[in-house]
């Protein structure tokens, strides 16, 4: 059987379609005789094949957007990993994350595997970050999706795509703006667990107790007192560690939830998402 010959320009038109190198472009045309949609067909599985091959690599690095509707009522946050900062660094990457924030806010599925079935392009978002495998050669993962509703939700996008946050507020007026990206700007600094310590999962609360009875035993305090010594640690966790209650990091003077109160005595955050690379 004859060669097909495959001329530069089929080669450039398959590297346009799909992105792929060059190289890698005429191999899949040349195994698949010239038949574009074969060929298409071979470096996704060449994007599948690295894929698993990858799959126990680490992708710590990556690029976040945090994206909210034009009402500001739905906002969320998109993590798309990556195995090295320079693919991050990659206007394509960074443009293929803000795509699949868009759709992710226009779709607003319930998880990650919701967001990874939407279609972009013709293919499943999920297929998509498959043929970045292979297009790249790094392990790629649309590793986070955050969602949330409030009344106004106010986006950020911490040091060049390294984290994102969304803030949900309890009222809606452009004057709340810059209050919201303060708190936002708060929880990316701060990373608080929870909003207040009612949002604190049982078991981080019964862990502090523990290692707060613990420490004040090393101490040799006296076991009537224990207890009451631990709850002082619980106490001193919260204020730390969820968000209205920390100190607001622009004026050690108030907590987050003074700071809201003195812009709005009635304005609060209803929840937060935050996404971090790492």
């Amino acid at each position: 059987m004859s060669e097909v010959k495959i001329s530069a320009a089929d080669v450039k038109k398959l590297r346009d379609q799909t992105g792929a190198g060059m190289m890698d472009c005429k191999k899949a045309l040349n195994e698949a005789e010239g038949d574009f949609e074969k060929a298409i067909e071979i470096l996704r599985k060449k994007g599948q094949k690295l894929s698993l091959k990858r799959a126990e690599r680490e992708a710590k690095e990556g690029v976040v957007i945090a994206l909210v509707s034009d009402d500001q009522k739905k906002g969320v946050v998109v993590k798309l990993s990556c195995e090295t900062d320079f693919v991050a660094k990659n206007d394509d990457f960074i443009e293929l994350t803000k795509e699949i924030a868009a759709i992710a806010l226009d779709s607003f599925p319930e998880d990650v595997e919701g967001l990874a079935a939407q279609k972009i392009g013709g293919i499943t978002i999920g297929e998509k970050v498959i043929e970045e495998v292979g297009k790249i050669g790094e392990k790629i993962e649309l590793a986070n999706y955050e969602r949330l509703e409030a009344e106004m939700v106010v986006p950020y996008i911490h040091m060049g795509y390294k984290a994102g946050v969304i803030v949900g507020l309890n009222k809606a007026d452009d004057s709340y703006e810059d209050a919201g990206k303060d708190v936002a700007m708060q929880v990316a600094a701060m990373k608080p667990v929870a909003l207040d310590r009612d949002g604190v999962d049982e078991s981080i609360i019964a862990k502090e107790i523990e290692i707060g009875k613990e420490q004040a035993r090393q101490e040799g305090k006296p076991e009537a007192i224990i207890e009451k010594i631990a709850m002082g640690k619980l106490n001193k966790f919260f204020k730390e560690n969820t968000l209205l209650a920390q100190t607001f990091v622009k004026d050690n003077k108030m907590s987050v939830s003074q700071y809201l109160q003195s812009v709005d005595k009635d304005l609060t955050v209803t929840d937060f998402c935050h996404v971090a690379l790492g």
